[in-house]
């Protein structure tokens, strides 16, 4: 499909282009896979009208219609497929970490969420053939956990591994990180990351994976008793769905990572149980528990995906990296 602008759409004056290009809606994509509502408010227009604009964005980007198994399957190929440099884990996922997917990780402090999150921000920036994406990096931190002390030890694993002279500044410069200060600011920081992504989409370093951590802190933080939940539920629920957008506009893997309660009264099995209630679980494509085992060994269990059976993979943090 050629590169269509936005005003080429039926009902899109100059005035309207700008309004949606200010609120993140600079292609016509974008335009598609966005609620009557939200184009709406953003663009100051009717429902009805934005319905229309909505539905003439679908036709031309070729999105929202049915479509056969056979073109879902054709279309699967561009899936890319993320390496966590661990041979158990890579197997456990099919083959790596999917593109056009979230993948949730939840388990106890100390687990290795953020340590995940760090390996695979470096590996992402490696070319397909040794298990990359050759693509740039966006992490959203909520809990100020990002080390960049970290990547470069895990660079330096990398290029003794392959035996080639990494710089760990080149791979600094293709992480682009924001520190979240609440969750309205962390929903906004979405809209900067869709809009930075598309000034990265022409150049060689396209963004390819994107990090949330954690997701859920602040909203635990900020929303406290039952009598908030359903409030709080409902702005992770659009939250998620923004993301999930994020991730198919620009052909990205998600990762997530989420936080634990600790369930008293389970008498069996473990205690723990993820946060972010149904909404969270339904909306994750990949869902992964970490739990810790002896010295730096740890334990990676998938307990949901559309595709693949349930498993278990061990890995090892160590200085150098996540290695089998």
């Amino acid at each position: 499909m050629n590169e269509m602008s936005i005003e080429e759409l039926p009902g899109i004056g100059p005035a309207t282009a700008e309004k949606l290009r200010d609120a993140g809606f600079n292609s016509v994509e974008a335009i598609a896979v966005a609620s009557p509502a939200e184009l709406a408010g953003t663009a100051e227009i009717g429902e009805s009208t934005a319905s229309k604009i909505i539905m003439a964005a679908r036709r031309s980007a070729d999105v929202g219609g049915f479509e056969t198994g056979d073109a879902i399957l054709e279309r699967r190929k561009e899936v890319g497929r993320l390496s966590m440099g661990c041979t158990e884990v890579d197997r456990m996922m099919g083959g790596g970490f999917e593109t056009q997917a979230i993948t949730e990780v939840y388990g106890e402090f100390g687990s290795g969420k953020t340590q995940i999150a760090h390996q695979l921000a470096v590996n992402a920036q490696l070319p397909v053939d040794k298990g990359g994406l050759n693509g740039s990096v966006i992490l959203i931190d909520t809990e100020n956990t990002f080390r960049p002390d970290r990547i470069a030890q895990m660079v330096k694993g990398l290029s003794n591994r392959y035996e080639t002279e990494y710089e760990p500044e080149e791979f600094l410069k293709n992480i682009h990180v924001a520190r979240a200060y609440n969750s309205n600011h962390q929903i906004l920081l979405m809209e900067s990351a869709s809009e930075l992504a598309d000034s990265l989409r022409d150049t060689g370093k396209p963004v390819r994976l994107l990090i949330v951590d954690s997701l859920t802190a602040h909203f635990r933080a900020e929303y406290v008793g039952r009598g908030t939940l359903a409030d709080r539920q409902q702005k992770l629920n659009k939250h998620l769905h923004n993301i999930m957008r994020f991730a198919d506009l620009n052909n990205a893997m998600v990762f997530v990572t989420n936080q634990v309660m600790s369930k008293p009264d389970a008498f069996f099995g473990d205690p723990t149980k993820p946060i972010g209630g149904h909404i969270l679980g339904h909306t994750s494509t990949f869902r992964i528990y970490l739990r810790k085992s002896k010295g730096d060994k740890r334990v990676a269990k998938l307990v949901d995906s559309p595709n693949l059976p349930d498993g278990e993979a061990l890995f090892s943090v160590t200085p150098e990296g996540l290695v089998d």
